[in-house]
């Protein structure tokens, strides 16, 4: 039973962890410790034999600690009311609010209560209409302020249960705003939030920008998914029912594949896109290359997709030494000896590259607008960035490697990960990337999140 809580509750929660295995354990440890390595180790009772290894690429923090702490203490009390209660269908439910309340208790000390609330009620809400369509909803928690209005004060629970709050605002372009102890303060608009810079997807850089050290945000969104920033960051998101949270430095540090050529500039917009294309729904695939293997990844990439003079040039000779080891009756429609990019992109109407050249300009991945960089990356197919931030393609069908398991997207994926970092978004949103392990030579994950 443990077991299955670790899996499937407290793994999505800490980026990128897995069960490494197990170790001996008695009474004198702790249920939460740290291990050797950057291991915690976790075992759910104080007398159990056996504790839980849990390792990732970077080592726990302290603040993971206290949550994974909490955790535990909060699924020790329901398994010891669990004891008492005759319908066991109770304690599933039971389970998830201990996992919330700890996760509120982590964002704040002060609200922890009225957070929790909050986010129940929001669950609430996410199977329901307002005039046929699905409700989307922001809320701020402000912990340095409290409701002036000391004769009429309006509580969260009593706007609740009216069908007027629920379109009052969206967490885009507007929220509500209330003090920890749950009384309105106010109605905000979000269009002329001063900048700051903020970690999270693009429609809500607005809300996380007002999500300072004293502000918690906490949205609905359209797919049913509830979202809490605070410190300008999205920091956790509760998506078909199971909570994650987003380590944002250990994720763009998990970018750079171990390697020193890599730019953190161009690793943090891979993310942040990914990011982008997570929320949006639209699914996606963003391959950044290693230095020295981008000849070998062009082997996968089809001429016709290829946005550089530079890359098209690389993936010209190869086809080129390819057709010279074919039979004539093999030969290729297109002599690729002694044709310009210019040439090959005019003389065969490629209207998607010339398009998508124009519009990027020349300009390298981050030096683009981030809502361009996700809308490129929507394309279906493969967005493709050079170790330099220069963008091979985008929309690339990708030659997979014989044998490939999973579907198109995944395949793809693994194929890209042999020559770099490779992300594969899912519609549903879940970004999942992968790497080569220079040991083995084999694709493995480096984290899932969503």
């Amino acid at each position: 039973m443990f077991l299955n809580y670790v899996e499937n509750i407290i793994l999505p929660l800490f980026t990128g962890s897995s069960i490494a295995g197990e170790e001996e354990s008695n009474a004198r440890d702790n249920e939460v410790a740290l291990g050797s390595g950057g291991t915690v180790l976790i075992k759910p009772n104080k007398n159990d034999e056996y504790r839980l290894i849990l390792k990732r690429n970077l080592s726990f923090k302290a603040n993971e600690v206290t949550l994974l702490k909490s955790i535990i203490s909060e699924l020790g009390n329901v398994s010891n009311l669990g004891l008492l209660l005759p319908d066991q269908s109770y304690l599933k439910r039971l389970n998830m609010t201990a996992i919330e309340k700890a996760i509120c208790e982590s964002v704040t000390e002060t609200a922890s209560e009225t957070l929790l609330n909050i986010v129940t009620m929001l669950d609430s809400y996410s199977s329901r209409t307002y005039e046929g369509k699905r409700i989307d909803f922001g809320i701020i928690i402000n912990e340095s302020l409290q409701s002036e209005n000391k004769l009429d004060r309006i509580h969260y629970q009593n706007m609740f249960k009216y069908d007027f709050f629920a379109v009052l605002s969206n967490g885009m372009q507007s929220c509500v705003e209330f003090d920890k102890d749950g009384y309105y303060i106010g109605h905000m608009s979000l269009e002329r939030m001063r900048f700051k810079p903020t970690i999270c997807s693009y429609d809500y850089i607005s809300l996380a920008r007002y999500c300072d050290a004293n502000r918690i945000g906490v949205v609905l969104d359209t797919n049913g998914d509830i979202l809490i920033f605070k410190n300008r960051s999205l920091i956790y998101s509760k998506k078909r029912g199971v909570w994650n949270s987003y380590c944002h430095d250990e994720i763009i540090t998990l970018l750079s594949n171990r390697s020193s050529a890599s730019i953190k500039e161009i690793r943090k917009s891979i993310y942040f896109t990914s990011l982008d294309v997570s929320f949006a729904g639209t699914g996606g695939c963003l391959a950044y290359l290693n230095k020295g293997l981008t000849e070998q990844a062009l082997s996968h990439i089809d001429i016709n997709d290829i946005l550089t003079e530079k890359h098209f040039e690389m993936k010209r000779l190869q086809l080129a030494e390819a057709s010279k080891k074919r039979s004539k009756n093999q030969s290729s429609t297109i002599d690729f000896n002694n044709i310009t990019y210019q040439e090959y992109v005019e003389k065969y109407e490629k209207t998607k590259t010339s398009c998508l050249k124009q519009t990027i300009a020349g300009r390298k991945f981050h030096e683009l607008n981030r809502k361009l960089r996700e809308e490129l990356s929507s394309i279906d197919g493969a967005t493709i960035v050079d170790y330099d931030g220069t963008i091979i393609a985008c929309g690339a069908i990708v030659r997979i490697e014989a044998g490939s398991m999973g579907g198109g997207r995944l395949a793809a994926t693994n194929t890209l990960a042999k020559y770099g970092v490779a992300v594969k978004i899912s519609q549903d949103g879940i970004m999942q990337a992968f790497m080569t392990d220079k040991k083995t030579g084999k694709v493995i994950p480096i984290f899932t999140v969503g």
